[in-house]
């Protein structure tokens, strides 16, 4: 398996992107681009992150057009966020099997099984779920949240039953965990980090709390059966600050391939090897340089949440926001 490197950029690519430059000072628009994403798809973008750093500059832009390189479910949400702004999703296909893994009326239908109980929903879930939702979360803030919420309340939390799990392990609270998943972070599993561990044994190992390998993978670590350098579990954005921050020189990384194009461009000087070369979202692939142009000429495929939604759904993102600012809100 070859280490990630940066793609070469082609001719096209270079007159695609003069003509994005060129729309996205005649819209006064922003590109939000997240890590997944195809590499030259980031390269454009204004602003690259996971889907917290994406959701706080939907909050905060004065941009006019916010062009979102992502899925569905990040679109809504940045659609709730900034109800005055013109929200484009270059490709309208581009879904998320998590998200569809809940409805707002099986949510409902939970929560009436358990009445008085917080339900934090992740943000990988569609803008009636929020709606249904006390709390949205991150895998970034994630922990915060759940920290945020009086121990003597029952949680329930979906819908990616592996986040749950690893949530009940740093926090120490029970919750009820719907049994969802990512289907590109559970295909990763414990004998694709073995394979890889034995080929780079120095490597430090960074793994998305998404994924099928983490609660097994920290169970070895807690019983001695894994030693060796660091493993971290880290949203996107805590893989990227530590690929940047850490004196490790070679990484094993459990996520998407997409981040591995940011991680060679924050440390260069670094070898970062996926833990699985199929861990490919085929959702996420979808968004080009050509959609983002065509969106921006078009001034479409335009996402737009029903506002009686919005509003309900805004309540349980304002919470996370205010959670990772620091400041509690009471559900």
């Amino acid at each position: 398996m070859i280490a990630s490197a940066p793609e070469k950029t082609t001719h096209s690519d270079t007159l695609l992107t003069d003509r994005i430059t060129r729309l996205r000072k005649e819209r006064n628009a922003v590109i939000l681009a997240h890590n997944y994403q195809r590499p030259e798809v980031q390269d454009i973008a204004d602003f690259v992150g996971d889907s917290l750093g994406l959701s706080q500059q939907a909050a905060s832009t004065t941009a006019d057009v916010i062009v979102f390189c992502g899925v569905h479910f990040m679109a809504e949400t940045a659609a709730i966020l900034s109800p005055r702004k013109t929200v484009l999703l270059p490709d309208l296909e581009a879904g998320c099997s998590l998200a569809a893994t809940i409805t707002a009326d099986q949510l409902r239908e939970w929560r009436g099984q358990h009445p008085g109980a917080v339900v934090v929903s992740y943000v990988n879930t569609t803008a009636e779920v929020k709606a249904e939702s006390d709390y949205c979360c991150t895998s970034s803030n994630a922990e915060a949240v759940i920290r945020s919420i009086p121990e003597d309340r029952e949680i329930l939390f979906c819908p990616d039953m592996f986040l749950g799990a690893h949530l009940e392990r740093v926090t120490g609270r029970r919750m009820h965990i719907w049994m969802g998943e990512c289907h590109v972070h559970a295909g990763i599993d414990p004998a694709a980090l073995d394979a890889e561990r034995r080929q780079h044994p120095d490597a430090e190992l960074l793994i998305h709390p998404e994924c099928g390998c983490t609660s097994s993978t920290l169970y070895r670590m807690s019983s001695g059966d894994i030693d060796g350098p660091a493993t971290v579990v880290t949203s996107t954005e805590g893989m990227v600050r530590r690929a940047a921050a850490s004196p490790a020189s070679t990484f094993i990384v459990a996520t998407e391939v997409g981040i591995l194009h940011r991680m060679h461009q924050l440390a260069p000087q670094k070898q970062f090897f996926p833990a699985s070369e199929a861990a490919i979202c085929p959702y996420m692939k979808l968004i080009t340089l050509e959609k983002v142009a065509a969106a921006l000429e078009r001034m479409a495929p335009r996402v737009v949440v029903d506002p009686k939604v919005a509003a309900r759904a805004r309540r349980a993102i304002d919470r996370m926001l205010a959670v990772s600012a620091g400041q509690v809100a009471a559900a």
